[in-house]
């Protein structure tokens, strides 16, 4: 029942992102420069969501899985939706900071 609830929330129940890390995949955070410039995961690119679409073809042109995540899940949602039917091999890590915890 979780992983139902995951799913409709847009979340990756079955990924593995430390995997998904190890293997290039690109930590994309789509919250605001402020609130990324007050922690983020090292190494993660930050586009705002309100950005994100006039970035779409930089992002396809990563050629690698990306991982979205925010705050809490939901702004990372939305831009998972936008990526998918963009073509980009993309998960929803949902809140950084638990994000975070997943990727030690």
């Amino acid at each position: 029942m979780l992983n139902t609830i995951k799913k409709l929330l847009g979340l990756e129940p079955s990924a593995n992102f430390k995997e998904l890390r190890e293997q290039g995949a690109v930590i994309l955070d789509v919250r605001s420069a402020a609130e990324f410039n007050s922690g983020h995961i090292q190494g993660a690119v930050n586009i705002p969501l309100d950005k994100l679409g006039s970035n779409i073809k930089k992002i396809q042109g990563w050629n690698k899985p990306v991982i979205t995540c925010c705050l809490s899940g939901t702004r990372s949602s939305m831009a998972t939706s936008m990526l998918r039917k963009s073509n980009v091999d993309v998960y929803n890590g949902g809140g950084w900071a638990t994000l975070h915890q997943r990727l030690k």
